[in-house]
């Protein structure tokens, strides 16, 4: 499919890969946020809807790997190659928990409420710390039943549950027993999970699919075959489109929901792209990529929206 014309924002700042990023929901005075993860250690923040730099934090001594945002984009939680998770104050840039680790910490999670914070990386294991207490301390949950690498992870913790991408097998436990429910195997590395924006379903990326499960009964609802090796896919708050990076494409791609068709296909990075996410209002989608750049692209190309409405 020829691309149709597109011109995205590039948010420059970092120095080497962007690894992660993730949107706040919409905050008490209607803006949102963007927080980006990077190789050169320093995580980013940036509003939204513009990509305009907020904030930097400085603390961390190696590669960040995943990043995440409450809900009201006051914290935020980093997880590095340095063995650390740290909890951020957005207002002051400071951390305020640095949580020691034995090995690097590949992925995090953070309640919506700002209240949990979920850590997965090369120890093979799952904690969850409570900020409410002193996460210093320990975690009050810690799941072993994986055998690889635990390169992405989420944490439903208002029904109790954990999602982990351990090699080929995505597992489930109840953090209120810390059992593992279930688990399924697939043919290829799960590469990310994510999920949508209303956190109904958990979206799974393995190989050249994408998988859509039921964040609560993890049955499946929908899965899709891509022309690439999937990297990472998001879905459009209505529910309408999906977009798609490749772990060595360098072109962004639309997927309609209903068809599965390849709808739009865009070309802006010098590297392949590690993740993609749609922001709240679905006005606009986010990337990140091995050139060191986030780009924001808009979901209907020409609409009068932010800085768009300048060109």
């Amino acid at each position: 499919m020829a691309a149709a014309k597109q011109i995205p924002l590039t948010c420059t700042g970092h120095t080497r890969p962007v690894v992660d990023l993730a949107f706040s929901s919409f905050t008490y005075s209607g803006d949102f946020f963007l927080i980006s993860a990077c190789k050169d250690s320093i995580p980013i923040l940036r509003r939204g809807n513009t990509g305009d730099w907020v904030g930097s934090f400085q603390g961390h001594k190696g590669a960040v790997w995943s990043t995440r945002l409450s809900s009201d984009a006051t914290k935020s939680v980093t997880g590095s190659a340095d063995f650390t998770a740290k909890v951020w104050n957005n207002l002051t840039g400071q951390a305020t928990i640095t949580v020691p680790h034995s090995h690097v910490v590949r992925c995090v999670d953070m309640s919506p409420d700002g209240r949990y914070v979920l850590t997965g990386g090369y120890e093979k294991k799952i904690r969850l710390f409570d900020l409410q207490t002193d996460a210093s301390r320990g975690p009050i949950r810690q799941l072993e039943q994986c055998d690889n690498i635990i390169k992405t992870a989420l944490m439903d913790a208002d029904n109790g549950l954990v999602f982990a991408g351990d090699g080929k097998m995505l597992r489930v436990w109840d953090l209120r027993t810390s059992a593992q429910v279930s688990f399924r195997q697939f043919d290829h590395d799960i590469t990310s999970l994510r999920f949508s924006n209303d956190r109904g379903m958990i979206i799974c990326t393995s190989g050249k699919q994408v998988f859509f499960y039921n964040a609560l009964t993890s049955a499946l609802v929908k899965s899709f075959t891509t022309t690439i090796e999937t990297a990472s896919a998001s879905l459009h708050p209505d529910g309408s489109r999906l977009v798609v990076g490749g772990i060595s494409d360098l072109w962004v791609r639309v997927y309609d929901w209903a068809t599965g068709q390849e709808q739009e296909v865009y070309k802006g990075h010098h590297g392949p792209i590690h993740v993609v996410s749609y922001s709240p209002d679905g006005e606009l989608y986010a990337t990140g990529s091995e050139d060191g750049t986030v780009r924001l692209w808009q979901t209907s190309p020409g609409k009068a929206y932010a800085l768009w409405e300048q060109q």
